[in-house]
């Protein structure tokens, strides 16, 4: 019996087998996708995600029933914390949700698939490169993406620097545009606290060709996450000047704010 097996065995139920397999994504006779997402590895991380969802984060999902069942979807969200915890527990609120549940796929960043094992365990659960060209061919294939257009800048953000937003790229617009997606704002609170930064040592980033090295907690902090859903956005694919993408950009980047400022007002501690 393999590893996987033996974790499936254990933690799968057949409830789960069933709902999985009913909102799960075509893949091939190996049992992969072009991206790599394999319905049984999704299975295993879906049992373990619920119960740090549930019972470690304690996560409240304001609006998950905004974003759209079907058609391609960017889900535009701040970025935080020094892991991608807030991707995973975004695509598990959405995955989870009563209402025509949908299993999206998140942009992860590009030195994770450097990290020996991680890449691949993140490529099976839904994450994919976070590429333009991936991006475009996911949207072509109807799929649901979350997105962090601060990217490496909001991940690596210090503590003294939590829930102040940074710039966005342009990139998911013109993206939006050309595929007719539907852009929702998410605004994320809580993992900022799950592992805080003080500091970030760049020589030892360089040193270790990593975009950050962050002086921080050794432990994931058990910090109450908030997710705010917000309205759906829609764009026309009108040939625009560069300026008036940024402009469209920036009203995306105030409804993350507000949604961050929604999940701010909402918490009544932080743990």
């Amino acid at each position: 019996m393999s590893l996987a097996e033996f974790f499936k065995r254990r933690l799968v139920s057949s409830e789960l087998e069933e709902q999985i397999n009913r909102i799960g994504k075509p893949i091939g006779s190996l049992g992969y996708d072009p991206w790599g997402y394999n319905n049984d590895t999704l299975k295993i991380g879906y049992a373990i995600t619920r119960e740090i969802y549930e019972k470690y984060f304690r996560v409240e999902v304001d609006g998950i029933d905004r974003i759209p069942a079907e058609g391609p979807v960017l889900i535009i969200a701040n970025h935080s914390g020094q892991l991608p915890i807030d991707g995973l527990l975004i695509g598990f609120a959405l995955a989870s949700r009563k209402d025509r549940p949908r299993i999206p796929r998140a942009m992860i960043e590009r030195f994770f698939p450097t990290v020996p094992y991680l890449g691949n365990l993140l490529n099976q659960f839904g994450g994919v490169l976070g590429d333009p060209v991936n991006c475009a061919k996911i949207l072509a294939n109807d799929e649901a993406v979350i997105v962090f257009p601060e990217g490496i800048r909001g991940s690596g953000k210090l503590y003294r620097d939590r829930y102040q937003l940074k710039r966005f790229g342009n990139g998911f617009m013109h993206l939006a545009m050309k595929y007719n997606a539907t852009v929702v704002p998410v605004g994320v609170v809580g993992c900022e606290e799950t592992i805080p930064a003080l500091a970030n040592i760049k020589p030892l980033a360089r040193l270790l060709g990593l975009p950050y090295f962050p002086l921080a907690a050794p432990v994931v902090l058990p910090a109450k996450v908030h997710i705010c859903v917000g309205e759906p956005m829609f764009f026309d694919n009108d040939d625009i000047p560069e300026e008036q993408v940024t402009a469209r950009v920036e009203l995306v980047k105030a409804a993350v704010g507000e949604m961050i400022k929604k999940g701010l007002n909402q918490r009544k501690r932080i743990f």
